[in-house]
This record gives structure tokens, sequence and C-alpha cells, in this order.
């Protein structure tokens, strides 16, 4: 069997990718388990260098992978290339702790007690296509680090980097079967790597109703799980914050890669007594920002990733809604333009629904606890970010706030040297940053007597 890779700008079919039968799965289990038994045997300086040659020859190929991302996932060039870097710079950062995995001597009485962190053995990494290159590392350098097999299954819509991923591992010298690409469809090829007993971890990147398909089937076999699902991220601006400084980083804050991330502020809540100078310095922003081809230099919006998700879009936001609107090419490919409704209620759909599009929502609050209550009123908590000039409210909110990862004053989310992840329905567990590599382990306890 075979699907179809669309170029999302178009719509045309770039390229046609062989589906893994669950056979296949099975088998791949088998040759993973094989090479990593000799690579987590490795002594972990070598596997270290490894895996900064790995780096390397990612780092020697980032144009290739930055022009394929923009191919397969509509990102824009720039975008891409960030990307790219990010899998370079995740490597190595993860080739850093391969020597520093260090486990633990305990005082005890009669004895001494040490332990170790052990690798978990077959890793399932199930990558999304939002951001399929960078995630699909998110997973795989820190489990290769700690000394695992991965085995990952890109999304159906975008395989292609992954799977020269995977090719740039074998040239850069890493064992054969130790990172493998399983592309399929998600209830064939992801069922059987979910549910493969020689599989000891899965991590999800995804929506939170297959999410917790996956965490219910896990469960069966007690399986590992790390889940990074949606989100409903807040912007919260403050009367007393640089409203110029807020307005203008506001689109980009949901417009970033078409606003198919999970990190997406796109529930701006600002505080009444400016909310109307907010909008109306936010209009000529949102309708500035470049809509089209992701190849061009200037764009910084591309197309969404699918008629599916063009038409979901659209049902959250259509045409006589009161908001601002920018503008966005017609003709082939999955468009829509840069979006902010106003005028709505608070229990909204659109205000409280992920949309995964370039949609934002702006709702006003009265006080402090006025923007932590709407900030809260959702089932997810990944992100947000926090505008205030006062250092006492941004460590009120920040502390009140129920999310995984705030920024104050900007709108960072995600950096390869902190963890990341989220509370209630936005996942499980979290990926990067120092401890990413125990995350792939066991830790083992030893006790030795010394009374004879």
């Amino acid at each position: 069997m075979h699907h179809e890779v669309l170029n999302p700008a178009t719509g045309e079919i770039i390229e046609t990718v062989q589906a893994t039968t669950a056979e296949e799965v099975d088998a791949a289990v088998v040759r993973a388990d094989r090479a990593q038994r000799g690579w987590a045997a490795a002594a972990p300086a070598d596997r270290a260098r490894l895996l900064r040659r790995f780096a390397a020859v990612v780092d020697e190929h980032i144009e290739e992978l930055a022009r394929l991302e923009v191919r397969e996932a509509g990102h824009t060039i720039g975008n891409a290339r960030w990307e790219a870097g990010n899998v370079r710079d995740l490597l190595d950062y993860a080739a850093g702790g391969v020597e520093r995995l260090n486990g633990r001597q305990i005082p005890v009485a009669g004895g001494l007690d040490i332990t170790f962190l052990e690798p978990l053995g077959v890793v399932g990494v199930i990558a999304p296509w939002n951001f399929p290159l960078p995630i699909a590392a998110w997973g795989a350098a820190p489990a290769l680090a700690a000394g695992n097999a991965v085995l990952l299954k890109p999304a159906e819509a975008t395989p292609l980097t992954a799977l020269r991923l995977a090719a740039l591992a074998l040239e850069a010298g890493l064992p054969e079967h130790l990172l493998q690409v399983l592309p399929g469809a998600g209830d064939i090829t992801g069922n059987a790597l979910v549910e493969h007993p020689g599989v000891a971890k899965i991590v999800f990147t995804g929506s939170g109703r297959v999410g917790k398909q996956i965490m219910a089937r896990c469960a069966d076999l007690v399986k590992r799980v790390t889940l990074e699902l949606g989100g409903k991220s807040p912007n919260i601006v403050f009367a007393d914050s640089d409203l110029e400084a807020a307005v203008a980083a506001a689109p980009m804050s949901f417009l970033d890669n078409s606003g198919q991330d999970c990190c997406a502020r796109t529930r701006i809540l600002v505080q009444r007594t400016v909310h109307e100078r907010f909008l109306e310095l936010l209009a000529p922003a949102v309708q500035s920002v470049v809509v089209g081809d992701p190849s061009d230099e200037k764009t910084r919006m591309g197309p969404l990733i699918s008629q599916r998700q063009l038409d979901r879009v659209r049902s959250y936001a259509p045409d006589g809604l009161p908001g601002i609107r920018g503008s966005a090419p017609e003709g082939p490919g999955f468009w829509f333009p840069p979006t902010v409704l106003t005028g709505l209620d608070a229990e909204a759909p659109a205000a409280r629904e992920e949309i995964f599009g370039p949609v934002a929502v702006v709702l006003p609050f009265d006080d402090e606890a006025d923007a932590v209550r709407l900030a809260n009123a959702t089932e997810y908590g990944l992100s947000g970010s926090i505008w205030t000039r006062d250092l006492g409210r941004a460590i009120r909110v920040s502390r009140a706030v129920r999310a995984g990862n705030l920024s104050v004053n900007s709108h960072s989310s995600v950096r390869y040297s902190t963890p990341f992840g989220g509370y209630r329905q936005s996942g499980l567990g979290r990926e990067l940053g120092p401890d990413a590599l125990t995350a792939f382990t066991e830790t083992k306890n030893v006790y030795f007597s010394t009374e004879a």
C-alpha cells in the first residue's frame, strides 16, 4: 500500500511512499532490538562521538532538509531552516548527556547502595505533521543518547524529512537498524507499534483523542508513554505593559506555522482599559503579515497542511464574524487568511477549542484575578505569555496560570535545553531539557552489604 505526499502550497502530489504493514513493524522491532543491544554495550564516549557526527552531517544538509520541509509541510523557508538547525543542536545537546547519565550513591546502613540508569530498549516515536522534523528529533535524540533504539513513525502527510534523517544517521555511522522510519497509517502502522510487546515506550505528539487511545492501549502492557497533545494558550496583556511591543509580537504568536502549533497564543486576553487601543494597533500588524509561497524569503506565513484542515479552520471562522482579517492567496493550495475574531463570548467554541489554524480570539478582562480565571478556563495547559512591567504581577500570574511553559514579555515556548510539556489534557511527561535522557531509562537500585 502507498500513500501520497502533497505540497500544501499547490495541492500537487510530490511523492508516493510505501506504507509499513503490521508484519513489517514486527520485523523492524526484531532488528531494532538486536541493534540496541550492541549500541547500549558501546562505550559512552563512542555513542557520544557518533551522535556528534550525526549532528555534523545534519548540519551539512541543513538547506536540503529545510527545502524538503517546505515542500511537504508548507513551512516558510526561514522556519524550515531553523527547524533543521534545531535537529542539529538537539543531537549535539543530547550527545553531551551521554557521559553524564549518572546514577547515585545513597547512604545506607550496613553497606553501599548505588543506582544505575539503564536504557529501556526499543522506543517508538510517533511524530506529527505540524513540525515533522524537529519533533521527531525531540524523541529520537535523547532516546538514542540514553542507549535505546528508535522506531520513528512520521505522520502520513509528512514522511519525507524523517526518511532523509534516517539516511543521514547511517551516513554518520550510526549502527544499521538503530534508527528506523516506519511510514504508514496510524490505525495500522501506529497501532502495531503501540501494541507491540517489544516496544518499551511510546512518545506521541498529536491530538488529544489519539493520545488517549494510545495511553489506553499502552496500559495493557504497562508501557511507558510520553504525550504532547493540544493547547489553547493565552496571551495576557495588562494595561501596564509596553503595549506597542505586545501588539508587535502578537501576530506571529498565533500565525507562526499558519497557527498549526500547540503553543499558539490563540486567546489574546487584554485588560479592558486598553482593549480598544490594542485592537486599533493590532489590525495593521495582522494585515501586514505576508502570506504566500513558503519558499519565498519574504513570506511570513504559508498554507495549511491539507484540505481537511482548511475545512476545519473555516468552520470556526466563517465569513461574517466580526474581527480583523488579513489576506491569503487564492487558487490551488490550502490557504486561509490571518484572522482575529472579536466580540465573541468566552464560552464560544472558537474561544475554547483548539482550531489549529491562523485564528485568534481577543477577549477583555477586568483585573488580575479575572485574567487568571480566563487563562485557566480551558481543558488545556501547555503554554502562554504574560505582558506586564510589574515584576511582582509577572511572578504571581506565572504561578497562577496552569500551564507547563510560560513567557513574560515574549512568546518563547520551546528550547532544546529546557523542559517542555503541559498540564491537564495538554499531555503527560516532559521532553527536552537537562532531564530528557532520564525519561528513556529505568532506574536500577543495587545494594552491597559490607557486613561479612
